[in-house]
């Protein structure tokens, strides 16, 4: 038998989930901090809709980004088509982020 250990899947990390952290961490109401994780959520979309940057000292920046169109294959047919330009929500983790997670350090603080 090989010593191969068994990749684990990575989590997931939900509203709900983050709601009962951050009410374990503060000490409100489960459901006031799920009304919190909705209203920031919402900021952020709110944000991104209106062409803002969103900027997290020490996490990373949310921005939309244009993507040009493309050429593309249907799947199904293998036919060419061409892929229209559209916007899309980019993340950039910042430099001390991406430091932490190269030397998978825990996160928690």
């Amino acid at each position: 038998m090989d010593n191969i250990t068994e990749e684990k899947k990575p989590q997931n990390l939900t509203r709900r989930e983050l709601a009962e952290v951050l009410s374990d961490k503060l000490g409100f109401s489960q459901s006031n901090c799920a009304q919190i994780v909705d209203s920031f959520i919402a900021a952020m979309k709110r944000a991104l809709l209106n062409g803002e940057e969103i900027k997290l000292v020490h996490f990373g920046t949310f921005t939309v980004r244009e993507k040009a169109p493309r050429k593309g294959r249907n799947p199904r047919t293998g036919e060419t088509i061409t892929i229209k330009k559209r916007n899309t929500v980019s993340f950039r983790a910042s430099k001390k982020l991406r430091e932490r997670i190269n030397r998978k350090e825990e996160l928690i603080e």
